[in-house]
């Protein structure tokens, strides 16, 4: 996956938390912020993003980073981290901000309500949906595919030698947000979850399946730009009810939710980050922008701070509404 300009830092997640490991071109930053932290000694003005691995995030960092840097004159570091361990940091204050994050009760209830050591920074603008999609060229052929009760009958045309004899359930990271193992036992899907471990290897086994027009199901999300070149249909799974959302997650047993995608910052950004937690407060966009982003990163291969200029030079009407 792309990296974000040089100053991206890599955090890792270890058993008692999550620690720096170190920083490329620039040199390690002092992420504890000593004295004022959103000012080095000089003066100059600086805030650290969280960004998660998957484009959409990285999309969302690169155009904040380009419009702080070129037209607030801030310094920007960003720090790559996963889902869970980003709330630690940003708790900690290693990081300012979140720019989307994809619901995680526990993590709310814990450093928003009860530690207050992270501020809901809002609305992205931008609705997340997870599901189970099939290719539309199967779908088209088989169009009962798309309700779940009917997968069992095609598991056998979507079973791959890594599934070990079941259909395969294609998922990404497991460090993403997962029901998918709960829901093939309670449903009784005679289905095997296959990790890919990343976004970036599950989009090229989805076109290496595409290229060849092989069945395939798998686990995917809205916003995604890969829906623009590999045309995919949602299976339905039982209708998403709060009351089992509410479940043990090993008991749940309906489809996911539609969710909200929201920003996160650190408390103390929120209140004394100046014209950059303002500016982040205001950061709005449509899917459609997300995924015009994502796409110069993932397909066309910019480089993330080029992609973002692209957008930031064609879309001013945007992105002005967001400056303080």
């Amino acid at each position: 996956m792309a990296r974000i300009r040089m100053r991206t830092k890599l955090l890792a997640a270890l058993a008692s938390g999550a620690a720096l490991l170190g920083a490329s071109g620039c040199g390690a930053a002092d992420m504890t912020k000593q004295g004022s932290p959103y000012a080095n000694a000089e003066g100059a003005k600086s805030v650290t993003l969280s960004v998660q691995s998957w484009v959409g995030a990285q999309a969302n960092v690169a155009v904040a980073q380009y419009l702080l840097e070129n037209e607030l004159d801030y310094r920007v570091d960003t720090v790559q981290v996963d889902e869970i361990p980003a709330w630690d940091a940003l708790g900690q204050g290693r990081v300012d901000a979140i720019l989307e994050d994809w619901g995680h009760p526990e993590q709310e209830q814990r450093y928003i309500k009860e530690k207050k050591t992270i501020t809901a920074g809002g609305d992205l603008g931008v609705t997340g949906h997870i599901g189970w999609f099939v290719p539309k060229y199967f779908a088209d052929k088989h169009p009962d595919v798309t309700d779940w009760k009917n997968l069992n009958k095609y598991a056998d045309q979507l079973k791959t030698p890594e599934s070990g004899g079941k259909g395969q359930l294609l998922d990404g990271s497991p460090s993403y947000v997962t029901n998918d193992k709960a829901l093939v036992k309670n449903l009784h899907l005679n289905y095997q979850v296959v990790f890919s471990g990343s976004e970036a290897a599950q989009i090229t086994q989805i076109k290496q399946f595409a290229k060849q027009k092989k069945p395939f199901l798998t686990y995917w999300y809205e916003p995604q730009w890969l829906f623009n070149q590999v045309p995919m249909v949602e299976v339905k799974l039982p209708k998403y009810t709060d009351k089992c959302g509410a479940k043990d997650p090993e008991a749940i047993d309906c489809a996911y939710p539609k969710t909200p995608l929201q920003k996160n910052f650190n408390t103390e950004f929120a209140k004394k980050g100046g014209k950059a937690a303002e500016f982040l407060k205001k950061f709005h966009w449509s899917k459609d922008d997300q995924n015009e982003v994502s796409e110069m990163i993932a397909a066309d291969k910019l480089p993330p701070e080029e992609a973002a200029e692209r957008w930031v030079k064609k879309h001013p009407d945007v992105w002005k509404a967001w400056m303080p």
